[in-house]
Formats: C-alpha cells, sequence, structure tokens
C-alpha cells in the first residue's frame, strides 16, 4: 500500500471520521501496511495536506487533524506549521489551546462523517 496515494489514506482517515476516533501516525502507517519510521511518517504528512487540500476543495472538514501523536494526542510539527495561518493560531502546539483547536476540528469531522 501506498503511503503516497491520497485516496487510501484518505480512506482510513474517513473510517476513523466515522468512528468517531483519531489513528496515531503508528496506527495510520500499520494500516497503510508499513512500520512506523520517521521517514515514513514524513512521507505520508506530505499525503495528508494533499488529502486536506482535496477536502477543502469539495467543502469538507479536514481529515489531516484525525492523525496524531501517541505521546499527547495531538498532531506534529507538520501539521501545525502547514495549518496555523488557516486557522489564525498562534499559541503553542501543545497544551490547553491547542487541545481546544484540535478538539473542535476533530469534532467538526467526527460530526460531518457521522451522518454519512
Amino acid at each position: 500500500m501506498s503511503l503516497s496515494d491520497p485516496e487510501e489514506v484518505r480512506g482510513h482517515l474517513l473510517g476513523a471520521a466515522a468512528a468517531g476516533h483519531p489513528l496515531t501516525y503508528s496506527e495510520l502507517l500499520e494500516r497503510l501496511g508499513h512500520p512506523f519510521s520517521r521517514p515514513r511518517m514524513r512521507a505520508v504528512c506530505k499525503t495528508l495536506a494533499a488529502v486536506d487540500e482535496a477536502a477543502e476543495a469539495a467543502g469538507e472538514p479536514e481529515l489531516a487533524v484525525l492523525v496524531v501523536r501517541q505521546s499527547d494526542g495531538l498532531p506534529g510539527q507538520g501539521w501545525w506549521t502547514g495549518n496555523w495561518e488557516r486557522h489564525r493560531f498562534t499559541g503553542e502546539w501543545t497544551g490547553p489551546e491547542a487541545r481546544a483547536l484540535v478538539d473542535r476540528l476533530q469534532r467538526a469531522a467526527f460530526r460531518y462523517w457521522a451522518r454519512g
């Protein structure tokens, strides 16, 4: 399975959204048939950006926010650097403000895809 196939990655994220729970980077990589490694994680992050671009074009909530670190349940640095401007977020990438933003965005995805 390909780390760079946006449709395949999107399928796993839609399943997570419909189930109402995020995936860790390790879980997503495992579902794609790969063990966790930092290079693979970086490769899948590029694909996550493409998934979100397509979602935005279709008027759907973003999905990449559903992929989180196991340690704290928040997206990694790549998500924050790619999205801070869109969300006008200038706080720390950890802590209560970050958690509040991520929770809000995840809830939007869960609600949207639970309807389907």
